[in-house]
Parts: structure tokens; sequence; C-alpha cells
């Protein structure tokens, strides 16, 4: 495992809920009131995580059935329990070897994922083989190298102030593809040079530092983890640093995505 993704701890699904989830629902109603899909398709969502997708893709997209997919057994097994409508079912899989045969789906959606996929455009040929001519593929990842998500951003600001290697572990820094001209880019290399790319913008706001804080120590995602593995004195010096920077609340900060959609040729 790289220094760069040692702490991508994606297994706790209540700790990741409670770090990214909540601004992964608010951005996921966005995205789908931008897709605006028919309703009665079959649906894929791919790297479902907790299912803050799917549950949007349930609610606003009329769907005639929905399968979710991640790998890992621990976000499966969360979302399985707490989102209990009978036209989903979940499962372990990968991206970047979808357990389902070509043609398949109509509807295809992936939420803040595709940026942790080493091999981003064997994954995107993934997403084109398991959906029907026709289909609607479409994902969206947050705007790392723009500051779009100013959680992370105000984070690894202060970490790098106290820990100059914490630099490369920033998600800006390791994701430089997650910009318009990138993610266009991408998707014309898999076939897709049609792909439609805009900006969805909310914010991410807290009604104290404490409630912005707590997630940072439970472990789950990259800051978090990087947090938790810190000794005492050093999680300490850094709580200190983000209150500094951003005072005792309510605090209000950006958070922006890159979508994507696009038609499967045929």
């Amino acid at each position: 495992m790289s220094q760069k993704s040692k702490h991508d701890a994606w297994n706790a699904g209540e700790a990741y809920d409670a770090y990214m989830g909540r601004w992964s629902r608010r951005i996921a109603e966005d995205f789908l009131a931008w897709l605006n899909p028919d309703p009665g398709l079959g649906w894929l969502d791919v790297g479902c995580g907790t299912g803050a997708l799917t549950e949007i893709i349930l609610r606003r997209a009329a769907p005639r059935s929905v399968r979710a997919v991640d790998p890992s057994d621990g976000f499966v097994s969360y979302a399985a329990a707490n989102i209990l409508d009978p036209r989903v079912k979940f499962r372990a899989g990968s991206a970047t070897a979808l357990p389902f045969d070509s043609g398949r789906f109509e509807a295809l959606a992936s939420g803040l994922v595709l940026n942790f996929i080493d091999n981003q455009r064997a994954a995107l040929r993934e997403f084109c083989r398991v959906l029907e001519p026709g289909g609607l593929l479409s994902f969206y990842v947050w705007d790392y190298p723009g500051g779009g998500m100013g959680v992370i951003d105000t984070f690894w600001a202060a970490a790098r102030a106290l820990d100059p290697g914490a630099a490369e572990l920033d998600e800006s820094r390791r994701f430089p593809g997650c910009t318009k001209d990138g993610l266009a880019a991408l998707c014309a290399g898999a076939g897709l040079a049609g792909a439609e790319v805009t900006a969805l913008e909310t914010t991410s706001d807290f009604p104290d530092f404490v409630t912005f804080w707590a997630p940072f120590t439970l472990g789950a995602g990259p800051a978090p983890g990087y947090c938790k593995s810190l000794p005492p004195e050093r999680q300490a010096a850094l709580k200190d640093e983000l209150r500094r920077r951003l005072g005792s609340g309510p605090i209000s900060l950006p958070a922006r995505a890159w979508a994507v959609k696009a038609r499967i040729p045929g």
C-alpha cells in the first residue's frame, strides 16, 4: 500500500456517514435533478458506499430496479441494513470487473468514486459494457484541485502547516484529473467523446467547531484515517490549528463536484 493511500479506510459505514455521507446525499440530490432521467429504468450504482446515491435514485428517479455494488463488505452490509426498498439489491463488487452481464442496465451512476479507482479508463469501459446501447452513463467526483470540498481542503491546509509530509496525502494533489477538462479527456479516451460535464455546487454547514471536528476522529476516509493515525499530542495540535482557522462556529464551507453524463453509442 502506498503512503498516499494507506489512510483510505473504507469499511465503517456509520463513521463514513458522519464524515461524508451527509454531503454525499446533498450533492446526489442536485446530481439527479441535473440528470433528469426517465422513470422505470434498471439502474446500477457503482461504488455505492453507504447508499447515499442509491437512496436518491430510489426516491427521485422512479427506477424499476437498482443494483448497487461496492468493494467494501462493511459498506455493503451497512447500506443493505439501512435501505430496505424491495427494488434494490446490494452486493460486493469491483468497478473494473462488474459482476453483471453485458447490456444489463439502462442507466448507471457512480458517486464520488472514480478518482479512487487506479485504472479509471478500465472502469469506464466496464461501465459501458454493462449498459445497453443508448444507456445513460453518469458519475460525479469532488473538485479536489479547485478546492471544491472545503471541509477536506481546510483539513489538509491545517495538517500541512504542522506536518509538511501531509501534503502528499491531500486529495487535491492525489487527484489532479478531477477537473472539467480532465474528466472530459478521460471520457473521450474511453470512447465517450460527447460527454457533458457540469459543476454542482452546495455548502457544508456545521453549527459549531465540535460538530466539524468529530468525524475526523472516526478514521473513515483519507483525512480521518490520517487524523486517527496521529499520536494524541499531534492530534490535539491539529485540532487547535483547525479551530484557530475556523473559529468556534457556525461554519460554512464550499462543496463543489464535477458531474458527467453520456449516452452509450449504438
